[in-house]
């Protein structure tokens, strides 16, 4: 400490505050209601460290000459006001349904600048290294082998998981002849050349071959998931990103990068596990791959038994609503894409201000990402105590007069309690434990699942085939024509 400059003191002060601001924010994320308090805390401390470190690089490069404070400022502040500005642009302009899409494409951002940097830090240490006639050790390579390989597999990984998201590839898995093999043989590759490098002495080419083994990796990682699974991989390849950028730190002898990399490796890591644990899938299950193939003979077998449905339209249901003592609404994906969550919050406020008590069942994998359906809710200033998770709302069904069901499949389908089917053993949310059942969708059609959701066959289930906000808005003027 003696030895630092002011520069750097102040550096260091800056870091270890924007480090508190991280934790401290990701403890406020833990809760619907203090969440947008956590990510301002946490943009915040994130703002401060990029600032601060702009301002000890350009200090640096000045003690080469005035000219080279002013170039390293120009090309940081220029790349700060570039990705800045986009990451501005895309966060304020993408629409909720396309969040998971966006929070991918941020992944594979992350992890290929942390590899990147580990790369380009390796050939410049490499050449000095050369020019004195000596070898990188080992505590500077393992962390960049390892930076590589992450931040390769999240890069790649993560254009694919958005491109599945956004329906530019398929959301089916995706599998050719000699695919494993293949797989294998670039993970055998990437570790190789890693490994080579670490301990016989890398150079260019066996850290490019680690490079280009683990960039194949990713890709073959993910074609093979299916779209039931994305949720899941996001949450996975967050925690890849968070990982990459830790070995960054370690690479460049950065702090604030090493706490900050560490916290996303570490939650992302938690919230994958719990991501897997409402789904009844081992996260090496869902990496494997092959979930969400198509019908199965369960599915098959269940229609082929003659079950019918039973249709119902905007009256119907709102006879029920409006003399209904409790209603559980349970948001899916379908209402996530008819941007509905305002005509929901409409209907719900029109209840609540009648008497009805009013709750909103979410299922921890409900849309397309962790949290998504919570993000819309709340956008559309749904108060937080309706807001009840799996645990909290599944007893609320037994009690509650009618469960009105938008745009939501796999997470409310009873074949989950079932052996023999793709979700057996899924937690679900007890929808049919309610005395009335209304679904509102569009058609029959199937989950990312692929099965038929036995819900809809049930005598005490009606479906009210509509899109989701136009299907909400007829019952907000049906229920009010009932209240006056």
């Amino acid at each position: 400490m003696t030895d630092m400059t002011a520069t750097q003191l102040v550096t260091w002060i800056v870091y270890l505050l924007a480090a508190v601001c991280f934790v401290m924010g990701l403890h406020l994320m833990r809760s619907p209601g203090t969440a947008r308090r956590g990510n301002l805390l946490s943009a915040a401390g994130m703002g401060a460290a990029v600032l601060i470190t702009v301002l000890y690089l350009v200090d640096q490069n000045s003690a080469i000459g005035w000219h080279g404070g002013l170039y390293a400022g120009i090309a940081l502040i220029g790349g700060l006001l570039v990705g800045g500005g986009y990451g501005w642009y895309s966060a304020k302009t993408v629409k909720m349904t396309a969040m998971p899409q966006l929070v991918s494409v941020f992944n594979a951002v992350g992890g290929g600048a942390a590899a990147f940097v580990a790369l380009t830090d390796f050939l410049d240490r490499m050449e000095v290294a050369g020019a004195f006639g000596l070898d990188l050790s080992v505590e500077f390579s393992l962390p960049v082998v390892l930076d590589i390989i992450i931040g390769s597999v999240t890069f790649t990984g993560s254009w694919i998981a958005a491109g599945k998201l956004q329906g530019i590839v398929s959301g089916n898995p995706i599998t050719f002849a000699g695919s494993r093999i293949v797989m294998a043989a670039s993970a055998l590759l990437a570790v190789g050349a890693g490994v080579w490098t670490i301990v016989v002495g890398g150079n260019t080419w066996t850290l490019l071959a680690c490079l280009l083994g683990a960039l194949v990796f990713g890709v073959l990682l993910v074609l093979p998931i299916g779209g039931a699974d994305m949720p899941v991989v996001i949450s996975l390849l967050n925690a890849f990103t968070g990982l990459a950028v830790a070995m960054a730190g370690f690479v460049v002898d950065n702090q604030i990068l090493i706490v900050a990399g560490a916290l996303v490796g570490a939650s992302g890591s938690i919230l994958t596990k719990q991501m897997a644990d409402a789904m009844n899938r081992s996260i090496l299950s869902i990496m494997v791959g092959g979930f969400g193939q198509g019908d199965t003979a369960a599915a098959a077998a269940a229609t082929a038994a003659g079950a019918s449905v039973r249709t119902v339209d905007a009256d119907d249901v709102a006879i029920q609503l409006a003399y209904a003592s409790k209603v559980m609404f349970v948001p899916g994906y379908g209402l996530a894409a008819g941007q509905a969550q305002h005509e929901i919050a409409e209907l719900g406020d029109l209840l609540s201000a009648h008497g009805v008590t009013v709750y909103y069942a979410v299922h921890p994998v409900a849309g397309r990402m962790p949290g998504h359906m919570n993000v819309l809710l709340a956008e559309a200033s749904v108060p937080y105590d309706e807001m009840k998770e799996m645990e909290e709302a599944n007893p609320e069904f037994d009690t509650a007069d009618v469960a009105l069901v938008v745009g939501a499949n796999d997470v409310t389908n009873p074949a989950a309690r079932r052996a023999g089917t793709p979700i057996s053993g899924m937690p679900i949310l007890d929808v049919d434990h309610a005395k009335s059942v209304i679904v509102i969708k569009r058609g029959m059609g199937q989950g990312y699942a692929g099965i038929e959701n036995e819900l809809y066959t049930d005598p005490k289930t009606g479906m009210f085939f509509s899109d989701a906000k136009k299907g909400l808005a007829n019952l907000i003027a049906a229920v009010k024509e009932y209240l006056d």
